[in-house]
């Protein structure tokens, strides 16, 4: 078989795998949904030339006889002569008269059921969803014990248009809220089909924006804060310096304090030093899109205290796209160089330009572009340089 193959003539496994491949590509699937389909198909074989069976027959005796001594596939078989040998007989193509015997040959009866019934329970419904079934059949089958589930919650939303609750609180017979959690992809791809698109929030895309797209709500973000001076702090007192509240909340706000520091570190969110009408915000977990609520931010000197890395300085320019005016906080070219020592490896290191960044900042920046593995990590900096620097800014703030 080995030489056979060598020869590069066709042998019955391949034609398995040609098949199989279209079955895999959703080609079978689709042809159950389309008058004009692939079937009768028909795959050519390639055989022995003249020449390979003059000098080789016993090899090309052998594929004749394997192709004859198998059952699984319909052949169309040609005569051919050939002057040392005479008449003869070799397989020209393998024929897939219709679909039944395609799904035969795989032993693929379930999964083809399957797929009719989603035929079958899409048209009843949603026969607008017939289009997204040709081009994403083998999605469908995948989904196939649960398509039910699937239509249900179509339905629900269609005739719920935003609902403003909680996915959990989507009463649909037989569906949890981990379901549609785990398929939102589908599931959008699905709604923007049958939905509206008055009752779409076009601008809110991607998984993470399920919920805003369709009009649930979303579990509010979060931000936390601790007042550096105890004057300023939220009364009553008892509520404590370290606090958290929601975005909204948090716009809400309108602390007496000046200075606005932010750290994405929670040691040096915890340890950060008390300053005057001042606070800080521990910048993990949220996005900046957080911030934009609160206007009184505007009118506060923002201070961003990152690693002295590219990243740190990308989250820096990213800062300023909400907040113009932030300025960096221990992310200069001098404390990089004072603590090389210090220095760890940076992965993934940032390439695209920063256009936010100072003219300081940005020559920092190049820097650490320009030495693979330079970065201090921003906990690695001594607190007696924290501290000093405070005192500098409380020294231009008075």
């Amino acid at each position: 078989m080995k030489e056979i193959a060598a020869k590069r003539w066709t042998v019955p496994e391949e034609i398995r795998g040609r098949v199989l491949r279209l079955w895999e590509r959703g080609d079978v699937l689709v042809s159950a949904l389309e008058n004009r389909g692939l079937f009768p198909l028909s795959i050519s074989i390639r055989g022995p030339s003249s020449s390979e069976i003059s000098s080789d027959f016993s090899a090309a005796q052998q594929w004749i006889t394997e192709w004859r001594g198998q059952t699984e596939i319909d052949c169309e078989w040609k005569t051919f002569a050939h002057r040392l040998f005479g008449t003869n007989k070799m397989p020209s193509a393998a024929l897939f008269p219709d679909v039944d015997s395609v799904i035969t040959f795989l032993g693929v009866s379930k999964d083809w059921n399957a797929f009719l019934k989603i035929i079958e329970e899409t048209k009843s419904t949603f026969p607008e969803l017939m289009p997204w079934l040709r081009q994403r059949p083998m999605r469908a089958l995948e989904l196939a014990s649960d398509w039910n589930r699937v239509l249900a919650i179509l339905i629900w939303v269609r005739n719920h248009p935003r609902s403003e609750i909680f996915l959990r609180q989507m009463d649909v017979p037989g569906v949890h809220t981990k379901f549609i959690e785990t398929q939102r992809g589908v599931i959008a791809e699905l709604l923007d089909l049958v939905l509206p698109q008055e009752v779409i929030s076009a601008d809110a895309r991607g998984a993470a924006n399920f919920n805003r797209r369709y009009g649930f709500c979303d579990k509010p973000e979060r931000i936390r804060l601790r007042f550096l001076d105890r004057a300023c702090a939220i009364e009553p007192l008892q509520i404590g310096l370290d606090i958290t509240v929601t975005a909204r909340a948090f716009a809400g706000l309108n602390p007496n304090v000046s200075t606005v520091f932010i750290t994405e570190n929670e040691t040096n969110f915890l340890a950060f030093p008390d300053h005057p009408r001042s606070l800080v915000l521990f910048g993990s977990g949220y996005g900046w899109s957080a911030l934009d609520g609160a206007d009184w931010l505007h009118r506060c000197e923002v201070h961003y205290w990152g690693d002295i890395d590219t990243h740190g300085f990308a989250i820096l320019d990213q800062l300023r796209s909400h907040l113009p005016n932030a300025k960096s906080f221990l992310m200069d070219i001098r404390t990089l160089e004072s603590l090389s020592t210090l220095a760890g490896v940076e992965n993934d290191t940032v390439r695209r330009p920063l256009f936010r960044l100072s003219s300081e900042e940005k020559t920092a920046f190049a820097r650490l572009q320009k030495t693979p593995g330079l970065r201090i990590e921003q906990e690695h900096i001594p607190y007696s340089m924290v501290e000093a620097a405070l005192a500098a800014l409380s020294k231009v703030e008075g």
